[in-house]
């Protein structure tokens, strides 16, 4: 499965695109970018605070970080668990993540998200697990079957952070004079994938075994004025 890959979208080829920066453009590579400058540091900082809180990180934690790309941003997280893996698609993306941030204690797999949830072999070692910016362009049959894979599988996991969702009720001020097309909200493979409302997520959550509930980022985060994240809870 290549939920980035298309030729309509260039730059959201997260095999291809992240080849044509340069080596240490850590953010491009993932597109953690404003008017194509790299995200300020301040705002990276949001969003390590947004997730350490929201999974409650501690130090005994093991961490996996799905569609982790180049690892750039799990490895602000390195200080806050005792061990992470990470895992995407992106053949390119893992060798950058594999070349500056593995350890013996971080380490990165190049696989697809949901084939990784259901063949994982040992899911019991992981306390909590991430999903930054990537959800939104998996379809709903994927996304469903990674919330459930997670579930019936990873058992030890307890919270799931799924972070950078776009919300449809805010998409018109998103686009603001641009215009947009009904059918690109609900499309993985366009420029910001699928727009899915806090209660589509809820419902997905709960189909697969968990709570949801819901965190904004602060005020003064760039991305907070269109985008949401969730936490979801194992149901027990």
């Amino acid at each position: 499965m290549n939920p980035m890959g298309s030729d309509q979208f260039p730059k959201w080829d997260y095999k291809e695109y992240p080849k044509t920066l340069a080596p240490d453009d850590l953010w491009g590579q993932v597109r953690r970018t404003v008017y194509g400058k790299p995200v300020p540091e301040d705002q990276i900082q949001m969003m390590v605070d947004a997730i350490v809180t929201g999974l409650e990180l501690g130090s005994a934690d093991a961490l996996l970080d799905i569609g982790c790309g180049n690892a750039a941003l799990a490895a602000r997280l390195f200080p806050y668990c005792d061990l992470c893996v990470g895992v995407d698609f992106s053949e390119y993306l893992i060798s950058v993540a594999n070349s500056r941030f593995s350890s013996p204690r971080h380490t990165f797999i190049c696989q697809d998200a949901v084939e990784y949830a259901a063949q994982e072999a040992a899911p019991s070692r992981f306390d909590k697990a991430l999903c930054f910016g990537m959800f939104a362009y998996l379809s709903d049959a994927s996304a469903q079957q990674l919330l459930l894979s997670l579930n019936q599988r990873f058992l030890n996991i307890r919270l799931l952070f799924i972070g950078s969702i776009p919300d449809p009720a805010c998409a018109a001020s998103f686009f603001k004079d641009d215009g947009f097309a009904d059918s690109e909200l609900y499309n993985p493979q366009s420029q910001i994938g699928v727009w899915r409302a806090r209660e589509r997520i809820t419902a997905m959550a709960k189909d697969a075994g968990w709570y949801a509930r819901f965190q904004n980022m602060p005020p003064n985060f760039y991305q907070a004025h269109y985008r949401y994240n969730a936490i979801l809870e194992r149901v027990v």
